[in-house]
């Protein structure tokens, strides 16, 4: 089974969705955020941590690891999740929890890898699933996509061009994880995907 972590429109979520694998709940960081809304079309789970109803970070992370436990879920999916996990939730699902990035990492890492791959003026960025570890979108590489940058694209053209990578690779990337297919690899920043 799978948790989705969102923070806004959950367009990464509904292509999870779409290609019907298996998700036991969707926990949001905002009560307003239409992943939400997406879900509950669904008729899947939703539940709403914000910062503000709890003590820090540490005990809303260990809030949510529990509900996520509750419902047996085996993989945690980061889909447009806007913070960065604390070690108790990560240690929770160590090995378990991925996320997409727009660029191709290691190169762009954090929030504005768009703005930071147009900003340099790379030719070329994409979109990252990777395994979760407790650094920025340092964890290992699953599957990854280039994508043209061309000469008038736009921070928001170009997010809608690496988007639709995204929505392929994700599903992709939980099937193989769930299939029991990717074998993580010490040491490396890629895995090991079997035929």
């Amino acid at each position: 089974m799978i948790g989705v972590l969102v923070s806004g429109a959950g367009t990464n979520l509904q292509a999870l969705i779409d290609s019907g694998l298996p998700i036991a709940g969707v926990i949001s960081s905002r009560p307003d955020a239409p992943a939400l809304e997406r879900a509950r079309r669904a008729g899947i789970d939703t539940e709403v941590f914000a910062l503000h109803d709890h003590a820090d970070r540490d005990l809303r992370d260990a809030a949510m690891a529990d509900w996520l436990t509750e419902r047996k879920v085996e993989l945690v999916v980061l889909a447009g999740f806007m913070w960065l996990l604390r070690p108790v939730f990560v240690e929770r699902f160590a090995g378990r929890i991925v996320n997409t990035h727009p660029a191709l990492l290691p190169a762009f890492p954090g929030a504005q890898a768009i703005e930071d791959a147009l900003a340099y003026g790379a030719r070329w960025t994409g979109a990252t699933v990777h395994f979760v570890d407790e650094g920025l979108d340092s964890g290992e590489v699953i599957l990854q996509e280039p994508v043209a940058i061309a000469d008038d694209d736009t921070v928001e053209s170009l997010r809608s061009k690496i988007q639709a990578v995204e929505h392929l690779l994700l599903p992709e990337a939980c099937r193989l994880i769930l299939a029991g297919k990717v074998q993580r690899s010490e040491g490396s920043r890629r895995v090991f995907i079997e035929s």
